[in-house]
């Protein structure tokens, strides 16, 4: 879209156009323009609550019908819920409008204060009584990712299914929100976290990753060694885990070859051990930045 011209500007003929009229204005893509509305219908039941599609149409003012188009969309992607409007009182013909709730995974894409607050309840612990109770709450913190890993062993045991102990640690972050993946590594595995819920605290508190590197040790039965995190500005939070076989420098017997009866809960259903990195493959420092 050509821009306007400016009155008392030069004309089309001119040889030597304007800056202004050399200026084409960015034309918005249909899909961003339409990402733009739900984000306003979004923050619209934010700051008012539950609303209908009425009351967003004439808040918005948009048609009725671009409303639910846009509510259809936000609540298959789980960023709304929708239920019968509560009427007090009598309650006339037809049935009761559905009003727009957001749920707990809309409300993530607006700004919130609970990560400053946390900061300032930490700050507040060890002004009152010092590092070690900021490190003994860093350890409670991982408490529950080793309940979770427990009993991720346990089901498998239970059942018959072999799982190896960092798969078993994955899915257990996992199911806290961090999203974590297993990747091969020249001398072992990676532990790859995507997402960390607490890196914002991390930055000024890195207890919280201590404590979480010193569980994950225990938990393997190996040394890890915590290569990025997030909290530092790395775009994924990545730890090394050496392979049982090459820990002492020598090829020895397999836990997996062990009775059971001798083996670690880590050593139940162990991994194999991970083939020798060659080009292209992940190395330690896969996910290692800076």
């Amino acid at each position: 879209m050509d821009a306007a011209r400016p009155s008392g500007g030069v004309g089309p003929t001119s040889p030597h156009p304007t800056a202004t009229e050399r200026t084409t204005l960015p034309i918005p893509s249909v899909r961003d323009a339409e990402r733009t509305t739900r984000e306003r219908v979004a923050r619209s039941i934010l700051e008012h609550g539950p609303s209908t599609a009425g009351q967003l149409a004439e808040r918005l003012d948009l048609t009725p019908a671009a409303v639910r188009r846009h509510l259809a969309v936000l609540e298959e992607e789980g960023d709304l819920r929708s239920e019968e409007q509560r009427v007090y009182g009598s309650r006339g013909r037809g049935r009761p409008a559905k009003v727009f709730l957001l749920t707990d995974a809309g409300r993530t894409h607006f700004p919130s204060s609970y990560d400053e607050l946390a900061i300032q309840a930490l700050r507040q612990l060890q002004a009152l009584a010092g590092d070690p109770a900021i490190e003994r709450f860093a350890e409670d913190r991982v408490a529950d990712v080793v309940r979770r890993y427990q009993l991720i062993l346990e089901e498998a045991a239970s059942e018959g299914q072999a799982i190896a102990a960092p798969d078993a640690l994955a899915r257990a972050l996992n199911d806290q929100g961090y999203v974590a993946t297993m990747q091969p590594a020249r001398t072992g595995e990676q532990l790859c976290q995507h997402h960390c819920p607490v890196s914002h605290v991390a930055e000024e508190f890195p207890e919280l990753c201590t404590a979480e590197t010193e569980v994950f040790s225990r938990l393997l039965g190996v040394h890890v060694q915590r290569l990025a995190t997030i909290a530092d500005g790395n775009g994924v939070c990545t730890t090394h885990i050496p392979d049982p076989v090459v820990l002492s420098g020598r090829r020895h017997t397999h836990p997996a070859d062990a009775p059971i009866a001798t083996r670690t809960p880590t050593q139940i259903h162990p991994r194999t051990e991970a083939p020798a990195a060659t080009a292209g493959t992940t190395t330690d420092a896969t996910h290692q930045e800076g």
